[in-house]
């Protein structure tokens, strides 16, 4: 049986670098991100049942979706943004079951479920056990301010909307502290997979 292992964190937190150790590992990783991106290219059902609720308005001129487009149409509406929810999730998760499936079957020592709002989906029923990458929340700030060149206003509102880091941390079975250099997270991660036998002891 293999290990099904969430990882999640916050935004900025680095989730992404921790996800591509795993993969440099040798261990599958099934991202949520671009299994949500892959769900509604064209010709999927939830891409077929999103047009035809929020209409043809949505498509760009090669009839892919305007994400930015769709995004503004459910921002101030919680009754369509619940609507888009419910075409999309169901068919990531099914994405991310049959991925899981699929690991499952050739026998891998685990699996990684790379899920951004593993709590704030109410997710956390599909893995088995759950890491946090963690930085503190000035960190957070820098990192986000930097990278999307948002002002404090801005970054600070993006983190506000998630649910805070410190909250993740105390439900987590293990933490990533990924405010100190790639070397120091790469030796965290390591110690929590031969902690969990996932890793042999070199």
């Amino acid at each position: 049986m293999s290990l099904v292992i969430g990882l999640t964190g916050g935004i900025a937190s680095g989730k992404s670098t921790i996800s591509a150790m795993f993969t440099g590992m040798g261990i599958t990783v099934i991202d949520a991100d671009i299994e949500a991106r892959l769900a509604v290219e064209p010709g999927e059902k939830a891409y077929n049942d999103i047009v035809s609720h929020f209409g043809t308005e949505i498509l760009e001129e090669d009839r892919t979706i305007n994400r930015p487009r769709l995004g503004e149409i459910i921002f101030n509406n919680e009754e369509k943004r619940l609507l888009l929810n419910s075409i999309v999730h169901p068919a990531v998760r099914e994405r991310m079951a049959q991925k899981r499936a699929k690991a499952e079957e050739a026998n891998e020592r685990a699996v990684v479920m790379d899920i951004p709002l593993l709590f704030e989906s109410k997710l956390t029923g599909l893995v088995e056990k759950i890491i946090v990458v963690y930085v503190d929340e000035q960190t957070q700030l820098d990192r986000l301010m930097k990278r999307n060149r948002f002002s404090e206003e801005e970054a600070y509102s993006r983190i506000k909307s998630q649910m805070p880091l410190k909250d993740k941390v105390s439900l987590a079975d293990a933490v990533i502290d990924n405010s100190g250099s790639i070397e120091q997270s790469r030796q965290q991660l390591l110690d929590i997979l031969s902690e969990w036998e996932i890793l042999r002891a070199e």
